[in-house]
Protein backbone atom coordinates (compact mmCIF):
# COMPACT_ATOMS: atom_id res chain seq x y z
CA UNK A 1 0.00 0.00 0.00
CA UNK A 2 1.06 3.68 -0.87
CA UNK A 3 2.45 5.32 2.01
CA UNK A 4 0.44 8.56 2.21
CA UNK A 5 2.65 11.91 2.53
CA UNK A 6 1.28 15.67 4.12
CA UNK A 7 2.34 18.20 1.78
CA UNK A 8 1.87 22.03 2.39
CA UNK A 9 0.09 24.28 0.63
CA UNK A 10 2.70 25.93 -0.83
CA UNK A 11 3.41 22.62 -2.45
CA UNK A 12 0.09 22.17 -3.44
CA UNK A 13 0.34 25.68 -5.55
CA UNK A 14 4.12 24.76 -6.74
CA UNK A 15 2.46 21.20 -7.96
CA UNK A 16 -0.33 22.95 -9.33
CA UNK A 17 1.68 25.23 -11.26
CA UNK A 18 4.49 22.83 -12.69
CA UNK A 19 0.80 20.23 -13.92
CA UNK A 20 -0.42 23.32 -15.72
CA UNK A 21 3.31 24.10 -17.54
CA UNK A 22 3.59 20.40 -18.67
CA UNK A 23 -0.27 20.39 -20.28
CA UNK A 24 0.36 23.22 -21.80
CA UNK A 25 3.62 22.45 -23.36
CA UNK A 26 2.25 19.49 -24.36
CA UNK A 27 -0.92 20.74 -25.70
CA UNK A 28 -0.33 24.16 -26.85
CA UNK A 29 3.11 23.37 -28.41
CA UNK A 30 2.94 22.35 -32.50
CA UNK A 31 4.53 19.11 -33.06
CA UNK A 32 7.37 19.25 -35.67
CA UNK A 33 5.27 18.21 -39.05
CA UNK A 34 2.54 21.44 -38.03
CA UNK A 35 5.91 23.46 -37.74
CA UNK A 36 7.29 22.36 -40.63
CA UNK A 37 4.27 22.91 -42.58
CA UNK A 38 3.32 26.42 -40.99
CA UNK A 39 6.05 27.91 -39.92
CA UNK A 40 6.80 29.85 -42.74
CA UNK A 41 3.33 31.16 -43.09
CA UNK A 42 2.24 31.89 -39.16
CA UNK A 43 5.56 32.84 -38.29
CA UNK A 44 7.84 34.26 -40.77
CA UNK A 45 10.40 31.84 -39.91
CA UNK A 46 12.11 29.00 -41.57
CA UNK A 47 11.74 25.69 -40.05
CA UNK A 48 14.82 24.97 -38.03
CA UNK A 49 14.49 28.79 -36.62
CA UNK A 50 10.90 28.39 -35.78
CA UNK A 51 11.95 24.64 -33.67
CA UNK A 52 14.88 26.53 -32.21
CA UNK A 53 12.52 28.88 -30.86
CA UNK A 54 9.79 26.71 -29.77
CA UNK A 55 12.41 24.52 -28.05
CA UNK A 56 13.99 27.79 -25.88
CA UNK A 57 10.41 28.52 -25.42
CA UNK A 58 10.11 24.75 -23.61
CA UNK A 59 12.80 25.19 -22.06
CA UNK A 60 12.14 28.57 -20.11
CA UNK A 61 8.69 27.56 -19.77
CA UNK A 62 9.92 24.21 -17.67
CA UNK A 63 12.83 26.67 -15.70
CA UNK A 64 10.44 28.62 -14.59
CA UNK A 65 7.94 26.26 -13.67
CA UNK A 66 10.65 24.18 -11.59
CA UNK A 67 12.14 27.34 -10.35
CA UNK A 68 12.73 27.16 -6.53
CA UNK A 69 11.04 23.50 -6.20
CA UNK A 70 12.71 21.23 -3.85
CA UNK A 71 12.29 17.27 -3.87
CA UNK A 72 10.13 15.64 -1.45
CA UNK A 73 11.80 13.37 0.28
CA UNK A 74 9.61 10.58 2.09
CA UNK A 75 11.99 9.03 5.33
Amino acid sequence: MAKKIQITEKQVLQFNKMLATLKRISKDYQNTDQLRRGSEKQYGLAYEEAMEMAYENIQGEAATAAKGLKFIVIA
